[in-house]
């Protein structure tokens, strides 16, 4: 093996490890692990992000080649992709177990179920997030507002 091709080697497995080194991306990968596939919208819901979260998480694992999408519209679906490589493998073995001991893995499949059937119901797949919790960059009330009970 020459240094350029190990160097692309190291440089996929840190890039694969790197992957790893996120909670939201091991929760989407353990949803991965139990369902074919995933639609960005349910992964916004149970993870309760926005799309442009859940979309940068899910390019990243793509990127480290742990996911695969597919496009069908506008909807973007992803799916666990075959590793390549033993250590990759096996690292994705007991990553997948070790995720399943964890006290919040059965919490995970019990609200993608309710995210699914919700879905069903509604026979499309336009999940809006929960509004995310209020920033510094919002426009406080005036004292004024605070006062008369409303706001400006």
């Amino acid at each position: 093996m020459n240094t350029c091709n190990r160097e692309v080697t190291v440089k996929k497995s840190a890039r694969f490890f790197k992957a790893l080194a996120d909670e939201a991306r091991l929760k989407m990968l353990w949803l991965l692990f139990n369902n074919r596939e995933l639609c960005v919208c349910e992964v916004m819901e149970v993870l309760e992000i926005t799309q442009s979260k859940a979309s940068r998480h899910l390019a990243t694992l793509r990127h480290a080649g742990l996911v695969t999408d597919r496009r069908e519209g506008i909807w973007a679906y992803y799916s666990i992709c075959p590793v390549e490589g033993a250590l990759q493998r096996t690292q994705v073995e007991s990553l997948k177990a070790e995720l399943g001991k964890l006290p919040e893995a059965s919490q995970l499949l019990q609200k993608y179920r309710g995210c699914v059937a919700r879905k069903e119901s509604k026979a499309s797949c336009t999940m809006k997030p929960s509004r995310p919790k209020s920033t510094a960059k919002e426009r406080p009330t005036s004292r004024r507002a605070q006062l008369s009970g409303g706001s400006r």
